[in-house]
């Protein structure tokens, strides 16, 4: 039989979004791009890809976060002078001095932080794959839940302009889909995917070498905080829900980085029968960062809004304002809740 090659093709109900934050992008003669607090591989990849295709397309771009730019991330980065801190002087006048503020990853006003006040004068365009919020950022939009990761809307784009396609384009997409589809073993991941990444490979994506970068060279601390996380691991093995937590003093222990929390998560959601899966966390403030992950059809996006917090169906986060030991119960019951109420709901 003969093989027959399936392309991938932008789906047609984004072809008008693409559209128009590719005119926007092309007009543009100098942007700054920012993404979410606590950037992800999804937020930094989508940047930093985007950012080398407007340089190459004779645009400057700079990149300017709420938080640091994850050093886990930072190989992505073709020169590290692209990124600026955001409360710098540096970051105050190339703002002034932008005609565009692209802001990647997510829409919503909470979750840019301090960058809000340096962009709210800017044209503004949005990539975003998250469902929406309450507080949406106006300006040029392109925003599908559909999309496994912003990285294949910033794909879109640059397949939309016909490259070009310089190796940190290439290299920044797939690794925000990789990081984002759990290396393609999350539900979404989608035939789509799969073919963006064929074709980034094809084009020069060494799947092998990144993946090793972002997944296979763990510092020894990471290990160790690992070790005392699993210490306090705990499971409702009747209802299909597992948690674990970060203890506070044992992070600042080992000087433990936000990069080090990365995928720790899985490890709750990874327990036998988990239908959802839990991470805690205390910050310095006494607040709690919680992580929520599902394995079952439970609405992550759902539960996460009712602690005021957000993300995707199956993959959300939340800053609840209790101190970790009246966090978990106040969240482990409201996950209880609702892994029975999906549960009663796929039964009737």
């Amino acid at each position: 039989m003969e093989s027959v090659t399936v392309r991938y093709r932008t789906p047609s109900h984004r072809r008008g979004e693409v559209r128009g934050v590719l005119n926007a992008l092309m007009a543009s003669r100098r942007a700054v791009l920012t993404t979410h607090v606590n950037a992800d591989g999804d937020g930094v990849g989508s940047q930093v890809a985007l950012a080398a295709w407007l340089r190459a397309c004779g645009t400057d771009a700079w990149i300017i976060n709420p938080t640091p730019f994850p050093d886990l991330f930072g190989f992505l980065l073709p020169d590290s002078n692209w990124v600026v801190d955001a409360s710098s002087s540096r970051a105050q006048d190339l703002c002034d001095q932008a005609d565009l503020a692209v802001v990647l990853d997510t829409g919503e006003i909470p979750r840019i932080g301090r960058v809000k006040p340096l962009i709210e004068e800017l044209k503004t365009a949005v990539l975003d794959h998250h469902p929406p919020g309450p507080n949406a950022i106006g300006g040029v939009s392109f925003r599908d839940p559909g999309a496994c990761a912003t990285g294949e809307m910033v794909y879109d784009v640059v397949l939309a302009a016909n490259g070009p396609w310089p190796q940190a384009v290439l290299d920044g997409i797939y690794v925000a889909i990789l990081t984002d589809t759990g290396c393609f073993r999350f539900s979404n991941s989608t035939a789509g995917s799969h073919r963006v990444a064929a074709d980034l490979i094809e084009r020069g994506v060494d799947p092998e070498a990144l993946h090793r970068q972002v997944y296979g060279a763990s510092p020894l601390r990471r290990l160790r905080l690992l070790q005392v996380c699993l210490g306090t691991l705990d499971a409702d093995e009747d209802v299909g829900v597992a948690w674990m937590s970060v203890p506070k003093d044992a992070a600042d222990a080992i000087q433990a980085t936000p990069d080090d929390l990365e995928g720790l998560v899985d490890y709750p959601r990874s327990v036998e029968g988990a239908a959802v899966g839990l991470l805690f966390r205390q910050t310095s403030k006494g607040d709690t960062k919680v992580s929520f992950r599902a394995n079952e059809a439970v609405d992550m996006n759902a539960l996460a809004r009712q602690f005021g917090g957000g993300g995707h169906v199956r993959a959300s986060g939340a800053l609840v304002s209790h101190p970790i030991e009246e966090a978990i119960p106040l969240v482990v019951e409201a996950t209880r809740a609702a892994v029975r109420a999906a549960r009663d709901g796929e039964a009737s």
